[in-house]
């Protein structure tokens, strides 16, 4: 498969010694497979090869320890290369895994891991909590034993007081900047006490005494674009690009239908039905899927990117990127970046949040501007409850302004 990126003999050579040379042509085939343009192959491959040589003089054809990796990445003086040369790295992992040895951290370089090990397999198997959820509450613990073991390097959690407690919560408090980040800190913490108890690692409930930090329900308005402005950002996209009519056919999709960023990138081919106009949401924040309605323009610009724009690759997805490795979107961020770089073209002033859930809130909110009935947007919307969806009608104020009472002694 080398072939297909290097002619020369001598290049062939060279890239099949080494310490990986015997993998090159899985790992040509690899970006081939992954859509890699061929210079961005023959980069990645040269990189690869460099390393062997490398490797091949430290540990020949033996498993390439990482301690063999980390010399090398020190001989770059320059964060740039050393950079192409982890991204390079990380695909020959990925391919021939075989081949290196894993480096696992010793309870001496991190005493509390087989702890927070513990802590993960209690809040997924116990909790039953997502892994994006998981993470972030790990990370609270995490932060809560930095502290224990900064202020307290000689004590063991099994003496753990109310005292210390209160003063991590302080701590983490006094990092906080909003209400949100308030009340996932001192959440975070609650959880880590209770897994402690749980687990026969305390003998009390320390959760109990965590104090619950000021959070009130529809306390504020949700972030929202005009519905002019977000028509006007989707008819500035053109149809010159594949990529312009990907990220049309994105927008429009968001927001006619309110989807979240995660229910957009689970969507498949098989979940959208043409004949009845409807879009199948599978694994939705509720864990319930549903069904939302597919409106004649939206479905447009859908045949339109699948027949145009779609790349040509084997995958269920509906939305693919086009940079290597092409395939499904595997996180949030590039599709708000979609979303921000079409509202920001199209002329729109964003504030902090900007993304999917921004024309999400326009969508709800323009709906019930129109005197849609609450539970017929909470079910679009795929709320459980429908004081969810009642955030939308503090913004309404043509109907508030017709229940609002008098004043009291008539006017001033």
């Amino acid at each position: 498969m080398l072939e297909f990126y290097f002619s020369y003999g001598g290049v062939l050579k060279r890239l099949r010694s080494g310490a990986l040379g015997g993998e090159m042509d899985r790992l040509a085939e690899h970006f081939f497979t992954l859509g890699y343009k061929r210079a961005s192959a023959k980069i990645y491959l040269s990189r690869i090869a460099r390393f062997s040589q490398f490797a091949g003089t430290r540990c020949g054809p033996m498993p390439i320890h990482q301690d063999i990796v980390d010399s090398y990445l020190r001989t770059f003086t320059t964060d740039s290369p050393r950079i192409g040369a982890v991204s390079a790295l990380g695909h020959a992992r990925r391919v021939a895994p075989e081949r290196f040895i894993i480096a696992v951290p010793s309870e001496e370089d991190d005493p509390d891991a087989p702890l927070l090990a513990s802590f993960s397999d209690y809040l997924h198997r116990v909790r039953g909590l997502e892994s994006n959820t998981r993470e972030g509450v790990l990370l609270g613990g995490r932060r809560f034993l930095d502290w224990f073991r900064h202020h307290h390097p000689d004590q063991d959690l099994e003496v753990l007081t109310a005292e210390q407690v209160l003063a991590a919560v302080e701590h983490r408090l006094s990092l906080s900047a909003t209400s949100g980040s308030r009340t996932a800190a001192t959440s975070h913490i609650r959880t880590f006490l209770r897994f402690l108890y749980w687990a026969g690692r305390h003998h009390q409930d320390l959760a109990r005494i965590v104090p619950r930090t000021p959070s009130w329900r529809l306390a504020h308005l949700p972030p929202r674009l005009a519905w002019d402005d977000v028509w006007h950002a989707i008819d500035a996209i053109g149809a010159t690009t594949l990529v312009d009519i990907r990220d049309r056919a994105v927008l429009l999709l968001l927001a006619t239908t309110g989807i979240r960023n995660g229910e957009l990138r689970a969507i498949r081919l098989r979940d959208i039905d043409w004949r009845t106009g409807e879009v199948f949401v599978r694994r939705t924040k509720g864990k319930r899927d549903r069904v939302v309605p597919l409106l004649e323009e939206t479905g447009a610009a859908l045949a339109d990117y699948i027949l145009r724009a779609r790349p040509k690759v084997d995958s269920p997805y509906l939305f693919l990127s086009f940079t290597p490795p092409v395939g499904p979107f595997k996180c949030a961020a590039p599709v708000s970046r979609i979303v921000r770089k079409r509202l920001r073209h199209g002329g729109v002033e964003l504030g902090r949040v900007a993304g999917a859930h921004l024309l999400r809130h326009s969508l709800a909110t323009q709906l019930v501007g129109q005197r849609r009935p609450i539970n017929e947007v909470a079910d679009l919307l795929g709320h459980r409850s429908i004081n969810t969806t009642a955030l939308y009608v503090k913004v309404a104020a043509s109907q508030l302004s017709e229940v609002a009472l008098p004043f009291p002694g008539g006017a001033a």
